[in-house]
């Protein structure tokens, strides 16, 4: 089983597709990962709208995967799953990982300013240890 983070950012796109690659390559089940934001206290009176909105985005990715899938049936086929939860990015990806026995964890590079100081989602996948994991640019 390999693990790709989706997110929507270009990176998470370059790395699904690696990830679909390396799944293909190594016969493996490619499951895709979408995990829902949890509201900020910031955005708790907007909640229902902000919660409609991470599902929208959820059913964005998925209707984009399959037509991925369709592009490409004639040169391969990669048996894969989609799957979201509500959550934290880095400890939701690290619950389904160990969930599912990943054999290795796919991510893109953050692209948000600010984590090389406090640290991005493949750097705590990184540094917790548990897993192969791959960074795509």
């Amino acid at each position: 089983m390999i693990l790709a983070g989706l997110d929507g950012s270009d990176s998470s796109w370059r790395a699904t597709a690696y990830a679909a690659g390396l799944a293909r390559r190594q016969g493996a089940v490619l499951a895709v990962a979408y995990i829902q934001p949890i509201l900020g206290a910031a955005t708790a009176l907007a909640g229902a709208a902000v919660e409609e909105t991470t599902r929208e985005i959820a059913d964005e990715l998925l209707a984009a995967l399959r037509e991925a899938e369709h592009q490409v049936r004639e040169v391969w086929k990669v048996d894969w799953r989609f799957l979201t939860m509500r959550g934290d990015p880095y400890t939701g990806l690290a619950k389904l990982a160990d969930e599912l026995r990943a054999d290795a964890v796919v991510v893109g590079v953050s692209e948000q300013a600010g984590h090389k100081v406090i640290g991005s989602v493949a750097v705590r996948l990184v540094k917790a240890g548990r897993w192969p994991v791959t960074v795509v640019p």
